[in-house]
């Protein structure tokens, strides 16, 4: 139905794995990456932290365990995301030099706060230096 909610993107920590490591070095972040991957672990790490777990055994595995009915809402994130399909633009994104961005945005904000830049010249300026910060990352990973 067109205009019908969507589930959302993530957003939040995330894991990354580097291109240029030895594959000694890859084998050990497989392990690694299969441990985190684990429902018992991801229940572990949803329940005392909140963050999505990244499985839907580990979400059954939660649900099952009668957390969400002692936690009434602790399971929205997960219905959010999985509400439907994904399409092409709620799969999720790659956010080059995501990092430098946040705090681009955080610093114009901040400019806002303590009065040293209008809403409009803080908000133009994020918009700039954040473009540089993405053309940069866009040159260095062609």
């Amino acid at each position: 139905m067109p205009g019908a909610p969507q589930n959302s993107i993530i957003g939040g920590a995330s894991v990354w794995v580097m291109a240029g490591k030895k594959p000694d070095e890859y084998r050990g972040v497989a392990k690694f990456l299969a441990f985190l991957s684990k429902p018992e672990i991801q229940m572990e790490w949803h329940t005392g932290t909140g963050y999505m777990p990244i499985t839907m055994a580990a979400y059954e595995m939660t649900r099952k365990s009668g957390f969400y009915e002692k936690n009434p809402g602790a399971d929205v994130a997960v219905k959010q995301m999985t509400n439907k399909p994904p399409t092409a633009n709620s799969k999720g994104l790659r956010f080059g030099n995501f990092v430098q961005g946040r705090e681009v945005i955080e610093e114009e904000m901040e400019n806002v706060f303590s009065g040293k830049k209008d809403a409009k010249t803080a908000l133009d300026d994020a918009v700039r230096r954040g473009n540089e910060i993405l053309r940069k990352f866009e040159a260095a990973n062609k």
